[in-house]
């Protein structure tokens, strides 16, 4: 298995005869909304896309799509979706996200209704772990998604979380099935009011802590409402001794799991 970041919560899996494009976020530097108002108003993307990408979004044959609908362009944005369109690209989703995507001209392929279990996905299975986007006021105005669990013959089990803070759930679901690999995001999201929307630095090294095999952060220094950085979030995990089995990737960077 291969798991190259481009930017944000966007990698592709490299899984032998597939490469799965995750949450495409395509566009150029500063050319969509902040998603802050009082702590400043840099726009959106912060960086642009890394000189490999071209090339890498080249041998994509599948999509995978944890989250899209109320605005999440960080997951799914136009030039995202142009690109997904002109290449008829197969877009694996929720049945819940499957008419909104299709009213964009995708080409969805919806995984069965009750797919918290496993369902077949590429000679293994995939199945869905419920996302937490937030609680409160802002909990209740976000689209929450789903994270993925793949389990392939010949590859680690991967856990994707999705956009997801660390709730009681999310703990016994890496307790209970200990996946070999997790990528979670870990820029600590928030926006001008509310708590974190997703995983922060505090809540990263817990996650690690629970987990056994290799956790992957990304969602760091792309988007201007991430405060935490990948400096911050390398020296904390060697604070705490989890540097070794937790990976910060750099924006292009491809790592190799066995």
């Amino acid at each position: 298995m291969k798991i190259q970041q481009l930017r944000n919560a966007t990698i592709i899996l490299d899984l032998g005869q597939q490469r799965i494009l995750v949450d495409p976020m395509l566009a150029r530097k500063g050319t969509l909304p902040s998603l802050r108002i009082f702590a400043g108003r840099q726009r959106n993307p912060t960086v642009e896309l890394p000189e490999s990408a071209p090339q890498a979004l080249e041998s994509v044959t599948h999509c995978l799509i944890t989250h899209c609908q109320k605005g999440h362009f960080d997951h799914l944005d136009r030039a995202g979706t142009r690109w997904l369109r002109e290449r008829q690209i197969p877009v694996i989703c929720t049945p819940h996200d499957a008419p909104y995507l299709a009213r964009l001209g995708l080409n969805v392929q919806p995984l069965p209704e009750g797919h918290a279990e496993p369902v077949p996905f590429f000679g293994g299975t995939i199945r869905t772990v419920r996302c937490t986007h937030g609680k409160g006021l802002v909990g209740r105005l976000m689209e929450h998604g789903v994270g993925y669990l793949i389990e392939l013959p010949g590859e680690p089990s991967l856990y994707l979380a999705g956009d997801t803070i660390l709730t009681p759930g999310v703990r016994d679901f890496v307790l209970h099935h200990q996946p070999q690999v997790c990528v979670v995001p870990a820029g600590g999201a928030r926006f001008d009011i509310g708590d974190d929307i997703i995983m922060g630095l505090d809540e990263v090294l817990e996650f690690t802590r629970l987990s056994r095999g290799i956790v992957v952060a990304n969602h760091l220094q792309a988007i201007n409402h991430c405060p935490v950085t990948r400096e911050e979030l390398a020296e904390a995990a060697h604070a705490s001794g989890l540097a070794q089995r937790l990976l910060i990737p750099a924006d292009g960077q491809v790592l190799e799991l066995a």
